[in-house]
């Protein structure tokens, strides 16, 4: 089968979709790969790389007129015009950008969004999401050492000691669990908070103290548990009480990285402005949610800005700040996705009682399907 790989045109973009030890893998398999000429440019994988492992170069038209198309990102309008009528395509689509699914379906294609696949034992190798906010909450915690105008650890001088900074994580999922990681290695005090009680234990084997707001209702308890693994909004009574909790933290934090998420949602406000106004001149806020409204009041899509002395970085794309190894995953990702819906004898197949293929097929022949 003949596979192509374009060049992302999306404004900020560095990734691409497949490695040269991916492609390498894919022709060990029989497939022919092609590469639109540069696509890995950005993320240090150069052509020659890419026909070493017997990958050819062509144009980004032709890369796009393959029955198969492997993407990062959701095609531009432009883009969606080459697409063949019966081909397929698999990437980050956003299933809930209903007006770019509008457009797939009207090319005829059938299109993959891996974001949705399960968050299960079995789709774990293919977790795109998982993946890229390994290295987003790793990036973020150093963009904020980058601002923060003191040191991350401890440390004892002869002119004197230098007390450790004190951080604060909003949303123990991937992101906030690699962010908790990274504060602490890097030597920082760190606190976490998180609407699911059972991510407690994951925060504290981290080293890190967990900001526990007891859940006081049933309808509390059954939100906590969140849905297909990831969080539900909580009911109003917990956000008070939490919003009370988080604000003391926040109002002694040094550092505070925001990841909280809700698929398909804007993401829910956690740091107010009143919050911001009460840390130090200084101290420095990352909003990983920006791109999805923002956890943080007055934090702007990439975008760094200072309100009272305290920095709100509100960078939308941190992997892309990684293209190296955050393309390598992903086509990792794609790679075991593509065990599913490729048979034995190199053809696609689409089998209706796969969970995560079904869960995950966004356009089929044309048409909208989740």
């Amino acid at each position: 089968m003949q596979i192509g790989i374009p060049r992302e045109l999306t404004k900020g973009e560095t990734r691409v979709s497949a490695s040269p030890e991916t492609v390498k893998k894919l022709i060990s398999m029989g497939h022919e790969v092609f590469i639109a000429e540069d696509a890995g440019k950005l993320s240090n994988m150069s052509n020659e790389d890419y026909q070493e492992v017997g990958a050819k170069i062509c144009s980004q038209n032709d890369s796009l007129v393959k029955p198969l198309i492997l993407k990062v990102n959701i095609p531009t309008e432009s883009e969606v015009t080459i697409l063949k009528s019966g081909s397929t395509l698999v990437g980050m689509l956003n299933p809930f950008n209903k007006k770019g699914l509008e457009l797939l379906a009207k090319s005829g294609v059938t299109a993959f969004a891996l974001e949705s696949a399960p968050r299960t034992t079995r789709a774990q190798s293919l977790d795109v999401l998982s993946s890229q906010a390994n290295l987003a909450g790793y990036k973020a915690v150093l963009m904020a050492a980058n601002e923060y105008p003191r040191l991350f650890p401890m440390m004892m001088t002869a002119a004197g000691s230098i007390k450790a900074a004190k951080v604060v994580i909003l949303g123990a999922g991937v992101a906030g669990l690699q962010a908790i990681a990274t504060a602490k290695r890097l030597g920082a005090v760190v606190e976490a908070s998180d609407v699911r009680p059972a991510v407690q234990e994951q925060v504290e084997s981290l080293g890190a103290k967990f900001i526990d707001v007891p859940l006081e209702t049933d309808e509390e308890r059954e939100a906590a548990l969140g849905e297909g693994g990831y969080a539900k909004p909580m009911p109003h009574t917990w956000m008070v009480r939490q919003g009370e909790e988080v604000a003391k933290r926040i109002s002694m934090a040094d550092i505070v990285i925001s990841t909280a998420l809700i698929p398909g949602k804007k993401a829910p406000t956690l740091i107010t402005s009143s919050m911001v106004k009460s840390m130090r001149s200084g101290s420095v806020i990352v909003d990983m949610a920006v791109e999805q409204g923002g956890n943080c009041e007055g934090s702007e899509v990439n975008k760094t800005i200072i309100l009272n002395g305290v920095r709100i970085i509100g960078f939308a794309n941190l992997p892309s700040l990684l293209p190296t190894d955050a393309s390598s995953l992903y086509a990792r990702n794609i790679l075991e996705f593509l065990k599913l819906i490729i048979n034995d004898k190199n053809k696609l197949h689409i089998p209706d009682d796969d969970d995560i293929v079904t869960a995950t097929l966004v356009v089929k022949e044309g048409k909208i399907w989740n």
